[in-house]
C-alpha cells in the first residue's frame, strides 16, 4: 500500500505543472489589464509603465510564469494587486468558509444519495423506485445557481425561515448546502442504485441467497458495501467539483469564501488573486482524486496490483 501511495504521489507532480502552465496562461488570456484599477485618470503613460514594471508585468510571460513558480516553491503566492494584501492571507481567510460549505455539502449528498440510492436498488421498478428516479432525474438537470434563487425566494423571502445572505450563523449555511447538495445528491444516489443492482447479479450473492440469509441482511451488509467502491471514486472527484461549484453559489449567498474572493478578482484583472484561487481549485480536485483512489485502494488490493 505504502509503494501504491508514493507511485500516486508522483503522478500529481507532472499534473500539478501541467494545471499551473494552464491556469496561468488563460489568466493572462483574460482582455484587461489590474494596472487600469490602480492608475488615475489623467495619469500618463510613463506612470502606468512604472506601476506596470512595479509587478512585473512587463516581463515575457515565461519569466512571469518561472518567477511566479519560484515564489510559489517558497510559499509564496505573491501580493493582490488591485486588493494590496498577501495572496496568501487572502486565501487563508476565505478557505475556511468554503472548506465549511463544502463539507457539509458533501456530508449532505453522501449521505442523502446512498440512502436514495440503496432504496431505490431494493425496491427496483416499484413505485418507490420510479419516485426516487423521478427525483434524480430533476435534481441532476437543476442549474445549481437558479436552485439556489429558488430556495432563497421560498425560504428566506416568502416563509422567513432563513437568513437571505451571510455567513455569521449555522442557519446561514442550510440553504448554500441544500443548493450545491442536491445536485450531488442525485449522482451518488444513481451511482449507488447502478451498481447495487449489478453486484446483486454477483454469484456470491446467490450463494449467500442459497444459504438462506435474509434478503435484507445480503443488501445492506454484503451487496452495499460491494457496491460502495464506485461511490468512494464518485466523492472523491466530488470534493473538487463542490468547491468549484461554491463558487456560483457563494456569490448568490453573498457569503465569504473562495469563489467570492475569485469573482471580485475577476472583476478586478487581479492577477496574483487569481491565480492564487484556480490553484486552491485545482489542487483540491487532485487531492479530492487522490483520496478517492487511496481509499478504493484500501478497500480492493486488486486496485494496486492493476498500477504495478
Amino acid at each position: 500500500m505504502l509503494s501504491y501511495i508514493v507511485r500516486r504521489l508522483l503522478l500529481l507532480i507532472p499534473v500539478f505543472f501541467t494545471v499551473s502552465i494552464i491556469i496561468f496562461g488563460i489568466i493572462h488570456l483574460v482582455p484587461g489589464d489590474p494596472i487600469d484599477n490602480l492608475v488615475r485618470i489623467g495619469s500618463s503613460p510613463e506612470q502606468k509603465a512604472i506601476i506596470t514594471a512595479r509587478y512585473g508585468l512587463d516581463k515575457p510571460l515565461v519569466e512571469q510564469y518561472l518567477l511566479w513558480l519560484g515564489k510559489m516553491a517558497q510559499g509564496d503566492l505573491g501580493d493582490a494587486i488591485v486588493m494590496r494584501r498577501p495572496v496568501v492571507d487572502l486565501l487563508a481567510q476565505n478557505i475556511p468558509f468554503s472548506l465549511r460549505l463544502g463539507g457539509a455539502a458533501l456530508l449532505f449528498s453522501t449521505l442523502l444519495g446512498i440512502a436514495a440510492g440503496t432504496l431505490a436498488a431494493i425496491n427496483k421498478d416499484s413505485k418507490i423506485d420510479q419516485s426516487v428516479m423521478a427525483g434524480i432525474l430533476v435534481g441532476s438537470t437543476l442549474p445549481s445557481f437558479w436552485l439556489g434563487l429558488l430556495l432563497m425566494l421560498l425560504f428566506s423571502v416568502q416563509l422567513g425561515w432563513l437568513p437571505v445572505s451571510g455567513a455569521r450563523t449555522w442557519q446561514a449555511l442550510i440553504l448554500p448546502v441544500l443548493t450545491i447538495g442536491l445536485g450531488g445528491t442525485a449522482l451518488v444516489a444513481r451511482v449507488t442504485r447502478v451498481a447495487m443492482l449489478e453486484t446483486m447479479q454477483k454469484d456470491f450473492v446467490l450463494l449467500l441467497h442459497a444459504k438462506g440469509l435474509p434478503a435484507r441482511r445480503i443488501q445492506l451488509r454484503h451487496v452495499l458495501r460491494h457496491a460502495l467502491m464506485p461511490v468512494v471514486t464518485i466523492l472523491g472527484l466530488r470534493i473538487g467539483w463542490i468547491l468549484g461549484g461554491a463558487v456560483t453559489v457563494e456569490f448568490v449567498f453573498a457569503r465569504p469564501g473562495l469563489g467570492t474572493l475569485l469573482i471580485k478578482a475577476l472583476n478586478q484583472h487581479d492577477y496574483p488573486v487569481m491565480q492564487g484561487c484556480l490553484l486552491m481549485l485545482a489542487i483540491a480536485v487532485m487531492l479530492g482524486t487522490l483520496i478517492g483512489d487511496l481509499v478504493q485502494a484500501a478497500m480492493d488490493p486488486r486496485v494496486r496490483h492493476a498500477m504495478t
